[in-house]
């Protein structure tokens, strides 16, 4: 039986035109499938033409839709009552604010999952972590005998489940910067892993990327939980932007309520009294970062009233997500690691401060417009060799030498126009006990469909190797 709130806001769409803007399998196809299925007369748009979205249309088959493709898809918007854009598509377009201005009210798929969850949301995002923190947190309660639905930014789209999800079960949510842009609700659980530059190319500045990120606090109610990081100083002073309880974690400070380290064990303090979690050394996560992250997972879920044996069990024996500092072989001697999953320059630090070995580093990609100098100063004196591909190796390679004149050293460095050319470079590189690390730093779309392809490819490559 549907609540009063998931029948109201099924009303208020149903008979109504609705435009959905971005034809992706992962969101858009899902959502043209829920909203026919409530009774939505849907107009399908996309840049694309149909020849381009065989496989988009093809799923598709059996829905009654009016396509309008093309360049000027988004011209054609005078009619739809209702908008969703897709989380890549900014809403002050033009296009958008004129539409809105006739009227018509413009939201998202993960704004209609919010609107009707009847299940507690659990968000996490930031800039660092994410990923893993989100899966973190879903295992956690998973081992505490809970109904687990994972989605956002990872996984699959849950709009066609979330009417059928009992308020009994848990939604655990990854949220991007494009997810929250115009989100007006906030889950009942939030986790701020950090915030640092990122999306540049997106975002009008880095101000607008923490208005934007910080959105996901501000509809916060006094029942509802915040986790933020003591450590990154712009997540220490958000505590004036939730009414929610706030925790911190930290692994420098004893923080008064949350988690922190003592003597190399995790401690929390959630409800009271201090409880030991597990010592540093028991967990299988590599790096600092990834006791952060630890830390901020088990605050929820202790938060949540998860027990703690079934907390730390999940703590000491998770062993990372995909494409995250991943270990792919090991061939004469040298080591392979796939962390396609690093975007960002703060991504790779981490992963080159948490490995123990010497680094062959693969980086380079798309352009986010974010600067490469905090990158530069990690890889000089840290790194053996570095082969850079995609759109952003020139710019890499200009603050790589910047660093290296200012600190006097050198390095081997070389471009390659692809990732085959630059592993098979690195492999030349490599010596044993050396580890040869796919980081890029930077997103994958000048040259993949996104980063799970680019990680899938790079390990297909490594197992190739002779």
């Amino acid at each position: 039986m549907l609540t009063n709130r998931q029948q109201k806001v099924i009303t208020e769409l149903k008979g109504k035109k609705v435009g959905v803007l971005g034809l992706g399998l992962r969101s858009g196809v899902p959502l043209i499938r829920f909203l026919h299925s409530i009774g939505c007369q849907v107009v399908a748009c996309d840049r694309k033409e149909a020849a381009q979205l065989k496989g988009v249309l093809d799923a598709l088959q059996g829905i009654p839709l009016e396509l309008r493709l093309g360049a000027d898809y988004l011209t054609q918007l005078a009619d739809c009552q209702v908008l969703f854009r897709t989380p890549f598509m900014r809403p002050d377009l033009p296009e958008l604010k004129q539409a809105v201005a006739a009227g018509a009210r413009l939201s998202s798929e993960i704004e209609l999952v919010f609107e009707l969850a009847a299940a507690p949301i659990t968000g996490i995002t930031g800039s660092d972590g994410k990923t893993t923190t989100t899966t973190l947190i879903s295992e956690m309660l998973q081992a505490d005998g809970r109904q687990v639905f994972l989605g956002g930014n990872i996984g699959r789209s849950l709009i066609e489940d979330v009417l059928t999800i009992p308020s009994t079960a848990e939604i655990v949510l990854e949220l991007s910067s494009f997810q929250l842009m115009t989100l007006a609700i906030s889950p009942q659980a939030v986790v701020m892993t950090n915030l640092s530059p990122n999306h540049l190319d997106y975002h009008v500045d880095f101000d607008e990327y923490v208005q934007v990120k910080t959105n996901v606090l501000r509809w916060q109610n006094t029942n509802d939980v915040a986790v933020l990081n003591w450590d990154n100083e712009l997540t220490k002073n958000l505590t004036n932007l939730t009414k929610g309880r706030v925790h911190y974690f930290s692994r420098q400070t004893d923080v008064a309520n949350g988690a922190y380290l003592r003597d190399g064990q995790i401690v929390l303090r959630v409800a009271g009294e201090a409880e030991t979690l597990c010592a540093t050394d028991e967990l299988k996560l590599l790096g600092d970062h990834n006791v952060e992250n630890v830390m901020a997972a088990a605050i929820v879920a202790r938060a949540k009233g998860v027990g703690l044996d079934a907390i730390r069990q999940v703590a000491t024996t998770f062993s990372g997500v995909e494409h995250r500092l991943e270990f792919v072989r090991e061939l004469h001697g040298v080591l392979y690691y796939n962390d396609s999953i690093a975007s960002s320059p703060t991504r790779t630090n981490a992963g080159l401060a948490a490995l123990p070995f010497p680094v062959v580093l693969i980086a380079g990609g798309y352009d986010k417009k974010i600067p490469f100098e905090p990158l530069a100063e990690a890889v000089v004196g840290r790194v053996d060799s570095l082969a850079l591909i995609g759109q952003t190796a020139p710019a890499i390679a200009k603050a790589v030498n910047r660093e290296l004149e200012k600190q006097t050293a050198t390095m081997t460095m070389q471009q390659f126009a692809t990732l085959q050319e630059a592993l098979l470079w690195c492999q030349k590189q490599a010596r044993p006990g050396t580890a040869v690390v796919l980081s890029p730093a930077c997103a994958s779309f000048d040259m993949y469909k996104d980063f799970e392809e680019r990680g899938r490819i790079f390990k297909q490559l490594v197992k190739d190797l002779q």
